[in-house]
């Protein structure tokens, strides 16, 4: 057992004074998390002990490691099967791991596709009822648009915010061109106060969806989203402003076209209740990506298919090291990329 994890095992709510069947015990572990990530609590283990007793140890039957900072390379240290997860826009290396969820549109037999956003934002909370009046929530904004950023690189979301900013001010409360003074304490409380909420992703690429356009949506602030081109297929794309759905060319026409589509809204109580009216979710349905059943079947799976762990295969590719190629060509990718967004933003 590890000193630095303890031993994290939950009733999930189970009545204890009633007799129930035992749950199967799973050991699991976690590397190359961020800093603030818990290992005994958090998204995985609360998920798990809906069906199984989960022990959170150090020397566990599956590892989940994700691509973090200075540990994203601890999971090389375990010859466990190993269940690759990741929030950021990094895809699955196969040659380092056994199972992965990622937010990939990915047809590999062992991925499953699990945005990022669930950790903050419960899908359920986001089904709306037919009856919900949106007169009321309109009445109760009293700003324009919010914008609360700590990510300095994305030209095209700093772009945006100056272009918006021309038609009426945009608050932004947070770390990046802060027009308040101070970073506001409470973002969710902040966004409720606004109509529309700027919800850019810090990159774009297909299936990349995280917690930008859910946080808004949570507080009936519409997003104005940029990011994920095929965000359609899980939010209904007629309850928020997308860049995707913009007929322009260029990124710069774009954007003007992008800004004249909120002035409408904004301009337009009718189209603005019309918006706030429509389900968030496409079919006012979770989706199957993000289903908790779905998604504990998926890892059901995981633990009742038998599998050599690719940390204890010895082919030529690991004898010759050459197994740690595809990370290695990954992360000099991800600090390439870094380096060009810190070269081209005018933040």
């Amino acid at each position: 057992m590890c000193p630095r994890f303890r031993d994290a095992r939950y009733d999930a709510g189970v009545n204890t004074d009633v007799a129930a069947a035992p749950r199967p015990r799973v050991r699991i572990g976690f590397a190359g998390f961020w800093d603030s990530f818990d290992p005994g609590d958090n998204y995985f283990t609360r998920l798990l002990a809906r069906r199984y007793e989960v022990v959170v140890c150090d020397d566990p039957d599956y590892l989940i490691h994700s691509c973090i900072g200075r540990r994203r390379h601890d999971h090389r240290r375990y010859d466990c099967v190993r269940i690759f997860y990741t929030g950021e826009n990094v895809a699955a290396d196969w040659l380092s791991t056994d199972w992965a969820f990622t937010f990939e549109h990915d047809p590999h037999p062992r991925h499953f596709r699990l945005p990022h956003w669930p950790f903050y934002v419960d899908p359920r909370a986001l089904l709306k009822s037919a009856a919900a009046d949106p007169e009321p929530i309109i009445a109760a904004k009293t700003r324009f648009c919010g914008f609360v950023v700590s990510n300095p690189l994305c030209r095209v979301r700093n772009e945006f915010f100056r272009r918006l900013s021309r038609y009426k001010p945009v608050d932004s409360g947070g770390k990046v061109l802060n027009t308040m003074g101070r970073r506001v304490d409470d973002k969710q409380a902040f966004l409720a106060q606004c109509r529309f909420t700027i919800a850019f992703e810090n990159e774009a690429h297909p299936g990349y969806t995280t917690e930008k356009i859910a946080e808004p949506m949570l507080v009936n602030s519409i997003p104005i989203y940029w990011g994920d081109p095929l965000v359609g297929r899980d939010f209904d794309s007629r309850s928020f402003l997308s860049a995707h759905d913009c007929g322009a060319r260029t990124t710069s026409a774009m954007l003007d076209e992008l800004v004249e589509r909120v002035v409408a809204v904004d301009r337009d109580p009718g189209l603005l209740a019309a918006m706030l009216a429509t389900p968030w979710l496409r079919g006012n349905r979770v989706p199957r990506c993000v289903d908790e059943e779905v998604v504990l079947g998926q890892f059901t799976r995981i633990f009742q298919t038998p599998i050599e762990p690719v940390a204890r295969r010895r082919g030529p590719l690991r004898m010759l090291g050459l197994d740690r190629l595809p990370d290695a060509a990954a992360s000099l990718r991800r600090r390439l990329r870094r380096k060009y967004r810190q070269w081209t933003s005018h933040a």
